[in-house]
């Protein structure tokens, strides 16, 4: 009887210690997993937002698919024009303007960016990210605007649960981290403000 009785406090030890251990390390092995997911995705995002710039500058607006972004950053050019002289100045009426034009995929080679992966959210097993690109009227006038982002829970994986909130009051798995916005023209990141 008394071999049965160690034997259960013995296992009611180990449970104990097992549950104190596990309130203590779940925290803070969620918000290590959390802030490296996060830093994943924030510099994908700014990837795409160089890459977007980049498109704008090309084509004059930005890309509504991340397969019209691509096409464009391969095959697409940079135009500079060199304006030798003051071309506002009433005395000088000589000034020289040259064009040059420059491959796009050069810069994007330079920048390393791999556009083939680029719309892939990291650790999210081959989600993509969702994109949004159009005109609109904003204070009178016709913008260009954009917005790409994903919500937590598509790269949060194991930890993509509400449970996970009271670790962290601001987690929210359905929250979206994105840059730019579909209803004025910004190409900051919510995570920038």
């Amino acid at each position: 009887m008394r071999l049965v009785i160690n034997s259960l406090l013995f296992l009611l030890t180990i449970g104990l210690v097992y549950v104190l251990y596990s309130s203590i390390f779940e925290p803070i092995k969620f918000r290590v997993e959390k802030q490296k997911r996060e830093r994943a995705v924030i510099d994908r995002l700014m990837k795409i937002r160089d890459a977007q710039s980049m498109h704008l500058d090309i084509t004059g607006k930005y890309a509504s698919s991340f397969d019209s972004l691509q096409y464009a950053l391969e095959n697409g050019r940079f135009m500079f024009i060199n304006i030798e002289g003051d071309p506002d100045d009433p005395n000088f009426t000589d000034f020289k303007r040259d064009t040059i034009y420059q491959n796009a995929i050069d810069s994007v080679r330079s920048l390393e960016m791999d556009l083939t992966s680029l719309r892939k959210i990291p650790y999210s097993d081959g989600q993509d990210f969702a994109i949004f690109a159009d005109t609109i009227t904003y204070e009178k006038s016709l913008v260009n605007v954009v917005e790409v982002g994903s919500t937590y829970k598509n790269f949060m994986g194991p930890y993509a649960l509400a449970k996970y909130a009271r670790y962290d009051n601001r987690y929210d798995p359905n929250r979206f981290i994105k840059f730019g916005d579909k209803n004025k023209p910004v190409l900051t990141g919510n995570w920038e403000q």
